[in-house]
C-alpha cells in the first residue's frame, strides 16, 4: 500500500509563499500525482496534477499563476509551490497518487485516486 505524507503547510500572510512536499513510500513514475485542497465550508478541489513521467501537467483555472507542481523522483517526493497566497487559499492540501493510466482530462477529479495523504493546514491570515 502506497502511503503518502504531506509537509509544509502553515501560516502565511497574504502575498506570501510556501512550498508543500508530498513524501511517498514508493513513487515510481507509474504514478500520476494529484493536489487538492479543501478550505472551510467547501467541496475538495483539484489544484494541479501530473502524469507520472512528467510529460503533462494541469492546473485549475483559479490558481494556475500562482502554482507550480514538480517532482522528484530520486526522493520520492512530490512538491506544490504557492505564492501570492490569498485568504482564499485557506484550505487543507492533500496529495493524492493512483498507478492507473489517467488523462490529463480526469487529473484533478478526486475519485481518479486511490491512494491520499493526511492533508496538510494552509491558513492565509494577516
Amino acid at each position: 500500500q502506497l502511503q503518502l505524507v504531506e509537509s509544509g503547510g502553515g501560516l502565511v500572510q497574504p502575498g506570501g509563499s510556501l512550498r508543500l512536499s508530498c513524501a511517498a513510500s514508493a513513487f515510481t513514475d507509474s504514478y500520476a500525482i494529484g493536489w487538492f485542497r479543501q478550505g472551510p465550508g467547501k467541496e475538495r478541489e483539484g489544484v494541479a496534477c501530473m502524469s507520472g513521467n512528467g510529460n503533462w501537467k494541469d492546473y485549475s483555472d483559479s490558481v494556475k499563476a500562482r502554482i507550480t507542481i514538480s517532482r522528484d523522483y530520486a526522493q520520492n517526493t512530490v512538491v506544490l509551490q504557492l505564492s501570492n497566497l490569498q485568504s482564499e487559499d485557506t484550505a487543507i492540501y492533500f496529495c493524492a497518487a493512483t498507478k492507473a493510466s489517467i488523462s490529463q482530462a480526469v487529473c484533478r477529479i478526486s475519485w481518479t485516486y486511490e491512494h491520499w495523504g493526511q492533508g496538510t493546514q494552509v491558513t492565509v491570515s494577516s
